[in-house]
Parts: C-alpha cells; sequence; structure tokens
C-alpha cells in the first residue's frame, strides 16, 4: 500500500494557476475528462431505480413517493430539521429510551437551511439534498479513479457503485450520500496532496454519520505516512489537515455528552439504547448462528452474502496495493459492521460510502470492455436488473429496518 497514486499524463498547467487558492484541481479545470457518460449513467440507473419503487407502490396501494422521504431513519432526520434536538423520545418494547441524540446534525441542519430559502416541505428539501449528494459522491468516484486508473476503470467503477443491492438508499432521505460525497472528496484530495481541504471535507464527513470518523482516520494515518516518507519535511497545511479532519466527529460526540451529563460516555449510553455498540463482532456472531439454527426472511440471508462479499473485496482492494487512504477508509467501515452490534439488515447500507472495495471489479470490468464489450454490458445489466428488484423491494415490500 502507498499513499502515492498513478496519474495519467496531464498538460502542464498555466504558471498563473499556480498562484491561485488551492483548491481542488479538479474544481479549477472545470469536469474531469469522461465524466459526463459515467454520471449520465448513474443517473439513468438511479432514476429508474425510483421508478421501479414507485411502480412496486402502486401495485401494492401504497402512497406513490412517500417511503424516499418517510422511511425509518428518515422520520427522526425530518423531525430533528424542524423542531431541533432533544424532542423526540421512543420508549422500545424492551424499555429502552431512544433519543434523537444518536443521529449526526449536518443532514437535518441542511434540510433546515434549504427549507427556509425555497418554498419545499422538510421531505421535499430531504430527498433533493440526497440526490444532489449523490451525484457529487458518483463524481468524486469518478475523479478518484480517474485520477489512479484512467477514464476506463473510473467508468466501471461508477456503473458497478451505481448497481449496489442497497443503492436505493442513496437516493432517499437518508446520509449515505452525503456522507458518501464529503467522504470521496477528502480522499481525493488525500491523493492529491491538498490536506487543508481533506481535513475540513472530513470534519464535514464527522457531522454527517457516526462512521464519519472513519475518514478522519484515513486523512490522519495518510498524513503521518507522508511525513514519515517526507521525514518531517511536508508543508504546515499537512498537519493543519490532520487536526481539523476529526474535529466534527469528536465536537458532536462531546456535544451531546454534555446534554446527558457524561461527556466521554454519553454518545456511547444514546447508542446503545439502539442496540449500536461496538462489541467485535458478538452481535454479529449471535445473528448468524439465530439464522443457521432458526433461517430468517430473505432480507437478512442476504445482508449477511452481502457482508461476505465485501469483506472479500477488501481483501482484493490490499492485495490491489491501493493508495492507504483508501484502505484504511474501507477497513474502518468494514470493522465498524462486522464488528459492531445492531440490526443486521441496515448493515449492507452502512457499507454503500465503501466505494473503493469495488475497484478490483471496476479494474476487471474495464479489461472486458475493451476485450469483449458484450460481456461487460451483459454483467452489468445483470447487475443492473437485481439492484432494481432489490431496492424496490428492502424499500416498499420488506418490513425489515433499511
Amino acid at each position: 500500500m502507498s499513499t502515492s497514486s498513478v496519474p495519467r499524463p496531464e498538460p502542464t498547467a498555466p504558471s498563473g494557476s499556480l498562484r491561485r487558492p488551492a483548491l481542488p484541481r479538479i474544481v479549477r479545470r472545470g469536469i474531469c475528462e469522461g465524466a459526463l457518460p459515467a454520471l449520465a449513467l448513474f443517473a439513468a440507473v438511479r432514476v429508474a431505480g425510483i421508478l421501479v419503487v414507485i411502480l412496486t407502490n402502486d401495485l401494492r396501494g401504497h402512497p406513490l413517493v412517500r417511503n424516499l422521504a418517510h422511511s425509518w431513519d428518515s422520520r427522526w432526520y425530518l423531525h430533528i430539521a424542524t423542531q431541533g434536538y432533544g424532542h423526540l423520545i421512543w420508549i422500545t418494547p424492551k424499555g429502552a429510551i431512544q433519543t434523537d441524540w444518536a443521529f449526526f446534525p449536518l443532514y437535518p441542519a441542511l434540510i433546515r437551511a434549504l427549507t427556509a430559502v425555497a418554498p419545499l416541505t422538510p421531505g421535499q428539501a430531504a430527498v433533493l439534498i440526497a440526490w444532489a449528494a449523490a451525484g457529487a459522491a458518483a463524481y468524486g468516484v469518478y475523479v478518484i479513479g480517474h485520477h489512479l486508473y484512467g477514464r476506463g476503470v473510473a467508468t466501471a467503477l461508477v456503473a458497478l457503485w451505481a448497481v449496489l443491492p442497497h443503492a436505493v438508499e442513496l437516493t432517499i432521505a437518508y446520509t449515505e450520500s452525503l456522507f458518501a460525497a464529503l467522504a470521496a472528496w477528502s480522499l481525493y484530495c488525500v491523493l492529491k496532496g491538498r490536506w487543508l481541504w481533506a481535513g475540513s471535507l472530513a470534519a464535514a464527513a464527522g457531522l454527517a454519520r457516526p462512521s464519519g470518523f472513519a475518514v478522519a482516520v484515513a486523512v490522519g494515518l495518510a498524513a503521518a505516512y507522508e511525513a514519515l516518507r517526507q521525514r518531517g519535511r511536508v508543508p504546515v497545511s499537512l498537519w493543519a489537515g490532520a487536526v481539523l479532519a476529526p474535529l466534527g466527529w469528536l465536537g458532536y460526540v462531546l456535544w451531546v455528552g454534555t446534554r446527558t451529563g457524561d461527556l466521554l460516555g454519553g454518545y456511547l449510553t444514546v447508542q446503545s439504547a439502539w442496540d449500536s455498540r461496538f462489541d467485535f463482532g458478538a452481535g454479529s456472531l449471535r445473528f448468524l448462528r439465530a439464522l443457521l439454527l432458526h433461517g430468517g426472511g430473505f432480507v437478512y440471508p442476504a445482508a449477511l452474502v452481502i457482508i461476505a462479499a465485501c469483506v472479500l473485496l477488501f481483501a482484493l482492494l490490499c492485495l490491489d496495493r491501493a493508495p492507504l487512504a483508501l484502505v484504511v477508509y474501507t477497513g474502518v467501515l468494514i470493522v465498524l459492521v462486522v464488528g459492531g452490534s445492531g440490526s443486521f439488515s441496515s448493515k449492507p447500507r452502512f457499507l454503500l460510502p465503501a466505494f473503493p472495495l469495488l475497484i478490483p471489479m471496476a479494474r476487471a470490468l474495464a479489461r472486458t470492455w475493451r476485450l469483449r464489450p458484450a460481456k461487460a454490458v451483459l454483467v452489468h445489466g445483470a447487475l443492473t436488473v437485481v439492484s432494481l428488484l432489490f431496492g424496490a423491494y428492502v424499500l416498499a415490500v420488506a418490513h425489515s429496518p433499511l
């Protein structure tokens, strides 16, 4: 593994551009080569996914689009956006007191801001933000793939990310698309050595989801490795970015601690009420044992297969000698999913932002496209059908938590 990349040859930048503020170069130069077809494919697949959900709702006699904005955790985010924190409490049948402090603030804050300036309901604003973030995330995934391996692999990477089994959840009122966008662009900035941007985006990712600290860990370790490699001769911006990276996640966790009266343990207590804790895989083993002994509905075995496939893909990513930041980010997400308790049906969703897992498959698909394009089209078409049908099932038919 290395923090270095394999960039494609680029024209020499005009001397004037070197004196501009250190924005990521992809922003300064406009849209990346070949990105538009890849983004169009991503949008087409995900719009098709929404249409299949609407059709499924119609066949079942349900409101056509309500579950896009009002499914499971979406209701908590919408309530926080309209009422603020501390006003929604749910007591489970087991007596656990679940509070809205378990949900990180960036997404509801964006919903509230958008409804303040546009004539939208909170649900409409939430869905629009998710869609915009999904597009930004897909572009971030593309530029990382393009930076490392060129246009063909980048297109294949976006195409595969669009057809993940749970990809429908990138376009509903959930935080996965927002988190994925911030994570992708933070990691891209690490690869390009834009440390202040990397740290700032990592801090924002830490305000979006509990797993946001995975980005901070990736930025911090990549910065430390670069400092060691350069024997300390690194710019101040590297250290500044590393310090900035965990501040969003840490700030919210400490804020929850002050509200609960337990500065360091308050957030963990809040999460425990949701049966969400890191138990080193004990919960996953209990689930596996129950599934083998008693069986389960379709969603739970499918979730197990998806998680197992992700672990295998992570091993392939490591063997592929991917950049350190991508490996660390993905590895932390894998550890959190496998080693954490909670609803097993939700675990595949937590790995939606782990797009680097798809790099080995994207490289293989790009090679297949060059040699036998019909086979590549067949493979992607089959994955698309599975993604559309499975997404509609988990969102509009199954009653398992998303």
